[in-house]
């Protein structure tokens, strides 16, 4: 068995597709769109087949971020720790907020942590 897709909802689906083309390499398909349910959506595809499904519902609106029942974060492997400093700085620089600088996890991982446009935790990690 492997992991499909994680489903993210959001406000602006073009604001989350797009961030997660330029700083992940994503690859998107056409916008989906059902009027009678109020609903698109879009997939991101990465590589390694795992895609992100980002989806709009007219109806829901509310918006979480942080720690919360719920998912917690998910990951990117960005290949190495030079990597994982480099995609950090980058982020800073384009005014995202940074939820844990890089670092040796207990597990071993050397990771950083973001907030996405939405609020969502991701992680990139060596």
């Amino acid at each position: 068995m492997r992991l499909i897709h994680i489903a993210l909802w959001t406000n602006d689906l073009e604001r989350s597709r797009d961030f997660y083309v330029k700083y992940f390499n994503g690859k998107s398909n056409d916008k989906y769109v059902n009027l009678k349910k109020g609903f698109s959506s879009y997939f991101v595809v990465f590589e390694g087949g795992a895609s992100l499904e980002i989806m709009k519902r007219l109806d829901i609106t509310d918006v979480k971020t942080g720690s919360y029942i719920g998912l917690a974060h998910f990951a990117f492997s960005v290949g190495t720790k030079e990597k994982v400093d480099e995609m950090t700085e980058i982020l800073r620089r384009d005014k995202y907020q940074i939820f844990s600088e890089p670092r040796i996890t207990g597990d071993g991982f050397y990771e950083a942590a973001f907030m996405d446009p939405d609020g969502n935790i991701v992680e990139i990690v060596a």
